[in-house]
C-alpha cells in the first residue's frame, strides 16, 4: 500500500498490554515452551500504524512479545517499529549489512523472495494457522505457486456516496453500472453546484489502484489468466475511453485526474465537496469527522457491480539467515492467534486476514460500519504481488496511466505494456 492513512481508534496502552493475558497456549504446532540449545532472541521489525507516539504499534508489539516470552521462556523478542516512510530503506540497509531481522512486517515481500531470503510460509506456520487465512489473501502471498508472503492486515474498496448530495440531486439509490454513474454525475453537476460529481484520482499516489478498479469493472486488469501483463488489452483501452468520454470530457470529475491524488479525493469527500468515489475503510472516520452523511455500496461495473473488488494487504515474512525457523514458527503461531490479530485490527480499525478474526468482528456487532467491506474480503482481487517486476511496473503506472483519460488510451497503455515487457525481460 502506498500511503497508510489509517482511520485510527483510540489506543489504550493498558488494553494493548492486556495481551499478556492472552493465549498462554496459543503457540500451536510447537513442541514446548523453551528453545532448544538455550535462549534465543528473535528480531522483529514492524511498520508503525500509529500516527503519534501514544498510539505507536510499538506498544502493541511489546505486549505481544512480553506475553510470548512468558509462554516461551527460552525465546525473547527484540521489537523495532519503524514509520512507513523509512521502513523499506532501513530494512534494505539491514539486509546489506548482514543485520537481517528474523521477522519483518511491512508492505511487500516479492523482492525478498527474488533474493532467496525468506522461509516458505509452511516452514514457519502450523497447519492450523495456515488454514485460518482467508484463501484469497493466502494465494496473494504466493510466488510461482509457493506461499512466502504471510498476510497481516487487509483492506478492500467500495463506493462511497454523499447521501445529502444525492438527495439534493434527486438520486434515490447508489449507481450499480457505469451508465448509472454517468447519469447520477450529470444530476449532481446540474443540481449541486460546487461539488465534484465523481472524484477520479489517477495521480501518482495510487493510480495503479484506481485504474485497476475500473479495469475490473470491464473484465480487464493489469494481468491476464496466465499471469502475464495485459495493460493494453482491448478491455482496458475501452475502459479508459469510457472514462474520457463519459466523465472527463463532460466535466463530471476533476479537470486533470492524472495530477489528482487519492488524498485530495478523500479530503474533498470528507469536506462534502465530492458526490461519490471509490474508497477504503479509512474514509469512514474522515467522513464522520467531516459530518458527512455517507453511504457505502458495491463498486459499479460496466454492466453490474463488481463481483470482485480490489483488495490490498500488508505482509509478514520470515528470514532464513539466522536459522531460527522453529522459534519463528512458535512466535508467528502465537502472534496470529485470534486474540492478538483481533486486538490489532480493532486498535487501528483495519480489516482482518484470518477467518476466525473476520467471524469475530462480523458477529460482535461492534463494527457495523465495516460490514460492507467484510462481505467483499473473500472475493477480493489483488495486484500481481507475486511477480517480482510488479514494483517497477506499478511505478510506471503511477507516473502516466492517468493521462489515458485525457489523451489516446491505446497509445498510453501501449507504452506502459512495452515497459512492462522490458521489466519482465530484464528481471
Amino acid at each position: 500500500m502506498n500511503k497508510r492513512v489509517r482511520a485510527l481508534s483510540t489506543m489504550c496502552a493498558a488494553g494493548a498490554l492486556a495481551l499478556t493475558a492472552c493465549g498462554g497456549g496459543s503457540g500451536s504446532g510447537s513442541d514446548g515452551g523453551s528453545a532448544a540449545g538455550g535462549s534465543v532472541t528473535l528480531k522483529l521489525v514492524a511498520a508503525d500504524y500509529g500516527e503519534k507516539e501514544s498510539n505507536s504499534s510499538k506498544t502493541y508489539w511489546n505486549g505481544v512479545a512480553t506475553a510470548f516470552t512468558a509462554a516461551n521462556p527460552g525465546i525473547k523478542v527484540d521489537v523495532q517499529v519503524v514509520n512507513w516512510n523509512d521502513i523499506d530503506t532501513q530494512v534494505k540497509t539491514m539486509i546489506q549489512s548482514g543485520n537481517v531481522p528474523d521477522v519483518l512486517q511491512t508492505g511487500g515481500y516479492a523482492d525478498k523472495v527474488a533474493d532467496d531470503l525468506l522461509y516458505k510460509a509452511e516452514d514457519v506456520l502450523s497447519a492450523d494457522t495456515r488454514a485460518d487465512f482467508i484463501q484469497t489473501f493466502a494465494q496473494a502471498g504466493q510466488v510461482n505457486g509457493v506461499q512466502y508472503g504471510i498476510p497481516f492486515v487487509s483492506s478492500a474498496r467500495a463506493l462511497f456516496y454523499n447521501k445529502t448530495v444525492f438527495q439534493q440531486a434527486g438520486i434515490t439509490q447508489p449507481p450499480t453500472t457505469w451508465d448509472e454513474v454517468r447519469k447520477d454525475a450529470e444530476l449532481i453537476k446540474a443540481k449541486a453546484p460546487g461539488v465534484t460529481p465523481y472524484a477520479l484520482p489517477l495521480g501518482p499516489e495510487e493510480a495503479q489502484g484506481e485504474s485497476m478498479i475500473w479495469e475490473l469493472g470491464n473484465g480487464g486488469g493489469p494481468t491476464g489468466k496466465d499471469g502475464g501483463y495485459t495493460l493494453d488489452s482491448p478491455a482496458n483501452v475501452d475502459t479508459f475511453r469510457w472514462l474520457r468520454t463519459n466523465l472527463v470530457d463532460p466535466g463530471l470529475t476533476y479537470a486533470n485526474p492524472a495530477t489528482t491524488d487519492r488524498k485530495t479525493a478523500f479530503a474533498d469527500f470528507a469536506a462534502g465537496k465530492a458526490g461519490m468515489l471509490d474508497g477504503h475503510p479509512s474514509l469512514i472516520q474522515m467522513a464522520k469527522d467531516g459530518k458527512v452523511d455517507y453511504g457505502v455500496a458495491p463498486i459499479p461495473g460496466k454492466s453490474a457491480p463488481l463481483a470482485s473488488t480490489l483488495g490490498v494487504a500488508d505482509w509478514m515474512m520470515a528470514f532464513k539467515k539466522n536459522g531460527h525457523r522453529d522459534q519463528i514458527r512458535k512466535f508467528l503461531d502465537f502472534a496470529y492467534s485470534k486474540e492478538n490479530t483481533l486486538a490489532f485490527d480493532e486498535t487501528y480499525n483495519l480489516m482482518p486476514v484470518t477467518q476466525s478474526t473476520l467471524h469475530e468482528m462480523t458477529a460482535s456487532g461492534k463494527h457495523q460500519d465495516l460490514e460492507p467491506f467484510f462481505a467483499l474480503l473473500p472475493q477480493a482481487a489483488f495486484y500481481p504481488l507475486g511477480d517480482t517486476t510488479w514494483d517497477a511496473v506499478s511505478a510506471e503506472l503511477k507516473k502516466s496511466i492517468g493521462t489515458a483519460v485525457t489523451g489516446d488510451p491505446a497509445k498510453v497503455l501501449g507504452d506502459l505494456q512495452k515497459k512492462a515487457k522490458d521489466a519482465v525481460a530484464n528481471k
